[in-house]
């Protein structure tokens, strides 16, 4: 059986992960509240864009 080696920028990803969520003592909402927070924070300048609407295609499959 072979083994993966764990890509060092992936766990440095997890372990800040786990400490956001950490300090937030697992509540998802208060992980949103705490990543605002931070955003706002850091000065920086944050976009979001609007969710997409799904319509129904008349061909069939549902449509982004």
């Amino acid at each position: 059986m072979e083994t993966t080696q764990l890509d060092p920028v992936i766990a440095e990803v997890r372990a800040v992960r786990d400490g956001i969520a950490a300090q937030a003592e697992y509540d998802v909402g208060a992980i949103f509240r705490l990543i605002r927070e931070m955003q706002n924070e850091s000065g920086r300048e944050y976009v979001s864009h609007p969710a997409r609407r799904i319509s129904e295609r008349p061909d069939g499959p549902l449509a982004v």
